[in-house]
């Protein structure tokens, strides 16, 4: 649970391609979204031989080897098992991880919602043969050929894990307790200053619920597909909250310092920084709000130009095996998509605490996918504000 990303994004990095591109070209692959044209990128149809090693891209706490921790390891049996040595890079960023995919020397990677539509719209990533992922049967079907792990039924990635974007605040401070993301964004707050918010572009999308549930007018049915009107919206709400934000944050400890010190009092969180918080004798606590909430569920996905794909899909299938996805649940502090890892998990409330498998709690969740162009709600007749509009307009937003 030490381990955590930062996933904010930087401007100016190479963004989702909105055409055919990659290997292959079009011929008459199915579209996406909007009409958008899927690379011509062919599944593995069987599995060999492993090729002696496996070049991985993760978030930090996903691949561990024993070396942080030495009680942490799903990495050495693996390797004992297959013979394939596991080479990870930890991507501090999706934007980062996108980059690297698109090198060519990397097999297989941990992508957020927030970078899996680019992957597969790029031709980086290759749809994927669930029938050669043994445990994939044993994933939560909630997770399952989902905004940002499919396109048109066809998967292209293995579900991880998942979490909710929490809003948390210190009980000795606010009063009465918040209900509602309204407390983060009222400009008469009594808490201006104390304010914290995600530090990345795909923050977006928490005012564009908020906006969503309290703005009808506004015609929002999906928080990652805003037209130029709601778009705008959203970036309105959000620079009048710069107003009130005392600081952004991305990087887990400096939250979990910022509250503990009073700096912070009010803002969006993850479970496991209320869990580290709370273990440092902070007194706070965390709601989902009525209004619902963003989320990530993360997907591995294999390069369409992996040079060890036999070696890929063994580790694909392992680390969601149930006490491989038990060990990076708990360690990193997010709920596993394997249903069989909750009885392995060392503290038996784990699967609890971080909700695994109430699927109403997650019903109110929107989990982070890439804006594209092409409205992901369904609409043909606008076009919606793509990720490199976001991270433009990010940018304005903070000042």
């Amino acid at each position: 649970m030490r381990s955590i990303r930062t996933a904010t994004a930087v401007a100016g990095v190479v963004l989702l391609a909105l055409t055919a591109c990659g290997s292959g070209g079009n011929n008459g692959t199915p579209s996406g979204p909007g009409g958008l044209t899927l690379p011509d990128v062919p599944k593995l149809q069987s599995l060999g031989a492993g090729e002696g090693q496996v070049n991985v891209v993760s978030w930090a706490g996903y691949v561990e080897d024993g070396s942080t921790d030495p009680s942490v390891d799903w990495v050495t049996d693996f390797e004992q098992a297959t013979g394939c040595q596991v080479n990870n890079k930890i991507g501090a960023t999706s934007d980062e991880m996108v980059a690297l995919m698109k090198t060519g020397d990397y097999d297989v990677v941990s992508a957020s919602g927030d970078a899996s539509l680019r992957l597969i719209y790029g031709g980086d990533v290759a749809p994927v043969n669930t029938d050669l992922v043994a445990n994939y049967a044993d994933i939560f079907d909630a997770l399952k050929l989902q905004q940002w792990n499919s396109v048109n039924g066809v998967a292209y990635g293995i579900p991880h894990g998942r979490g909710a974007n929490l809003l948390m605040y210190r009980t000795d401070t606010v009063t009465p307790a918040p209900t509602s993301w309204g407390a983060v964004f009222d400009p008469n707050s009594p808490y201006k200053g104390k304010i914290t918010a995600y530090d990345s572009p795909i923050y977006i999308a928490d005012a564009a619920l908020y906006l969503m549930k309290t703005k009808p007018d506004l015609k929002i049915t999906n928080p990652y597909a805003l037209d130029d009107t709601q778009f705008q919206a959203a970036i309105d709400l959000l620079k009048q909250q710069n107003a009130l934000i005392g600081e952004y944050w991305s990087d887990y400890t400096k939250e979990v310092s910022a509250f503990k010190s009073g700096d912070s009092v009010l803002g969006t969180t993850w479970q496991v920084i209320v869990n580290l918080a709370a273990a440092d004798k902070t007194p706070v606590a965390a709601i989902l709000p009525s209004e619902g909430a963003t989320g990530w569920s993360d997907t591995w996905m294999i390069s369409s130009k992996a040079k060890h794909p036999n070696c890929a899909y063994l580790w694909m299938n392992h680390i969601v095996s149930p006490k491989a996805n038990a060990g990076v649940a708990e360690w990193f502090g997010e709920a596993p998509s394997n249903k069989k890892s909750c009885a392995l998990t060392a503290a038996k409330d784990h699967c609890a605490t971080f909700h695994a498998d109430d699927e109403n709690y997650f019903k109110q969740v929107w989990y982070w996918s890439t804006p594209i162009s092409q409205c992901l709600d369904g609409r043909t007749n606008v076009t919606c504000k793509d990720y490199a509009a976001w991270t433009q307009a990010w940018t304005t937003i903070k000042g």
